[in-house]
């Protein structure tokens, strides 16, 4: 009989992806499978030609790249000199996770398919892809595809006599023990935070910078709440360019965590040692060993992100009160999708807020759990607003501090941003940091002039690269830039003016609510189109758009059509195909989120 084996591999940005791979891998138990769960970057890529069954779970990020925990095995996946028919001993099956309000929607999870095609791998079933849009998120189109996947995978691979699917009704043991510590323990014990390390830092050894100052830079009457926050990063071996990205660290407020502590009796100065409990998973490596329950809770886990299904189902394990595992069992059912949505999703609900409403199963969470029942805090990522160049030993971003009403009475806040916005320069606060490539690619060549848009916030990186020229006094960038008012929030106005009057900038801005009929930078292309064809087409221009990914990207790549339509007197298809080259050759080039 063939061995039992399933490897379950994901790619996954901010953890959706990995919550996914952690129920097929649940499931996988269910019927079982030996079977590892692992971030396809942990996993030694030149064993996969010895392994018979694999499911790959992997998300799409920014403009269809990989997630980060994959992009060595994307990169070794698709070298030119591995045999065609390397994998050809392997079946598979492939989930993506997407949102279809990108162009590249689920572009990793196709590209991934044919590539394993075209090296032998066999396909159990065409790929499942998940779409954040839809009402129900990806669980719409993934729970009936694992359906038919298991139908298929155990006519290939059946369970032994006398063994049967193990029932939904029986909790799988926990994979990390939480000890807590007796005092008598903990003596020698005590807890190490990591300092400053050496260079370069890296998400599990941040550089902790200073705040240098902490600006509000839209007017107090406007509605939104956007700081210039400058940190130094002196003595930290921090390199950047522009079009880089930094990542930061957050941490949950300190109320949040007396509240949970409360809820869940943990006393938050109490050790612990996480030790695990087979040995394929391995321990977090963010927590220090040993950990104080207050860090664990301030720094590692997520109380404040909406919870996902798979909360619901392992915390309905916990319930004794009748009422309460009723309601959490639907919740976590897949007929159950609407009223989970209805009273989590719409409203933002987070899990420190469930939690509450659920209180005789709360009391009862064993601390074995708490790490699979709550993810870990991810790291934000802003877009570098600065300049090495013109200003060394500092790292700037431009931050919009997240809060908005649902029907919920507490306003929803961001975890990171208003963190970020809370702390002043003068605390001594040190924030974790660190830096990575970003998708944006300027010019190597400082002549080659710059068509930038950059709406909102979106500017942020765009002001990186223009200060840089400007450091060098290279002319050539041209910004659109645009916002609600000239005198709300209208970013680095005295900044750019200056550097207008010198010569060193072209600036076309749109004012959207200064007058009555809306302006966007959508209509500034199109009003100076002689201009930006001029430099485009004769000039060999690049062009660079940043910002919110609802409707402004399309908007502005159609004004952009309409520029060589009317200058470059091309037909539509023309326009289409010029469109094509430059997006091909990285003279286009987007950065937008949702």
């Amino acid at each position: 009989m063939a061995e039992r084996k399933l490897l379950v591999l994901f790619g996954s940005q901010t953890g959706t992806a990995e919550d996914m791979a952690d129920r097929i891998g649940r499931e996988a138990q269910r019927r079982h499978f030996t079977c590892k769960v692992e971030a396809l970057d942990s996993y030694s890529v030149a064993n996969l030609i010895h392994e018979p069954l694999v499911i790959f779970v992997c998300a799409t990020t920014g403009q269809g790249d990989p997630p980060d925990n994959m992009k060595n095995f994307w990169r070794f996946l698709f070298r030119r000199n591995l045999p065609h028919n390397s994998l050809c001993r392997m079946d598979y099956a492939v989930l993506g996770l997407g949102d279809s309000s990108y162009t590249k929607f689920n572009f990793i999870a196709k590209k991934l398919h044919k590539r394993l095609l075209q090296l032998s791998a066999n396909s159990l079933l065409p790929p499942a892809l998940g779409d954040d849009q839809h009402d129900l998120g990806p669980d719409a189109v993934v729970d009936p595809w694992l359906k038919d996947l298991w139908n298929k995978v155990l006519w290939l691979y059946p369970l032994p006599q006398p063994l049967s699917i193990m029932s939904e009704d029986i909790l799988l043991p926990a994979k990390l023990a939480v000890r807590l510590l007796d005092p008598e323990e903990t003596g020698h014990n005590e807890i190490v935070e990591r300092g400053n390390v050496p260079e370069p830092p890296s998400e599990l050894h941040p550089f902790h910078a200073g705040m240098v100052s902490n600006q509000r830079v839209t007017a107090a009457d406007h509605f939104q709440d956007v700081r210039l926050i400058e940190f130094n990063i002196s003595g930290s071996g921090i390199q950047f360019s522009p079009g880089d990205v930094v990542m930061i660290q957050p941490q949950n407020p300190s109320q949040d965590v007396e509240k949970f502590c409360s809820l869940l009796r943990l006393d938050p100065d109490k050790l612990f040692l996480v030790e695990p409990q087979d040995p394929d998973t391995p321990l977090p490596p963010q927590l220090p060993q040993p950990c104080t329950v207050r860090h664990l809770v301030e720094k590692y886990l997520d109380i404040r992100s909406v919870p996902r299904r798979s909360f619901f189902q392992l915390l309905s394990y916990f319930s004794r009160d009748e009422q309460e595992r009723e309601k959490l069992q639907e919740f976590s059912s897949a007929a159950g999708q609407d009223e989970l949505y209805s009273y989590c999703n719409r409203p933002r609900r987070t899990t420190l807020e469930v939690l509450v409403d659920f209180p005789h199963t709360t009391s009862n969470i064993p601390s074995d759990y708490l790490l699979e029942l709550i993810p870990r805090i991810r790291p934000r990522a802003f877009s570098i607003a600065s300049s090495l160049q013109a200003h060394p030993d500092r790292l700037q971003i431009l931050m919009a501090v997240v809060k908005y009403k649902t029907r919920l009475q507490e306003p929803r806040r961001g975890l990171c941003s208003t963190w970020l916005a809370s702390v002043s320069p003068d605390h001594g606060v040190r924030i974790p940091m660190w830096v990575k490539k970003g998708s944006l690619k300027f010019p190597s060549e400082a002549d080659t002039p710059m068509i930038m848009v950059g709406p909102g916030t979106g500017v942020a990186p765009f002001h990186a690269a223009i200060q840089e020229r400007a450091a060098l006094n290279k002319t050539g960038s041209c910004l659109v830039f645009g916002c609600r008012g000239k005198n709300r929030d209208f970013y680095f106005r005295e900044e750019w003016e200056e550097l207008e009057k010198r010569g060193l900038l072209t600036l076309f801005t749109a004012f959207s609510r200064d007058q009555e009929d809306k302006i966007y930078v959508q209509h500034r292309i199109k009003e100076n189109a002689a201009y930006l064809w001029d430099l485009i087409n004769t000039r060999r221009a690049f062009f660079f758009l940043a910002g919110n990914a609802k409707s402004m990207p399309v908007q502005v790549t159609d004004a952009l059509k309409d520029v060589f339509r009317s200058e470059g007197a091309m037909s539509t298809a023309e326009a289409e195909q010029y469109f094509s080259m430059m997006e091909k050759s990285g003279r286009f080039q987007a950065e937008t989120w949702s």
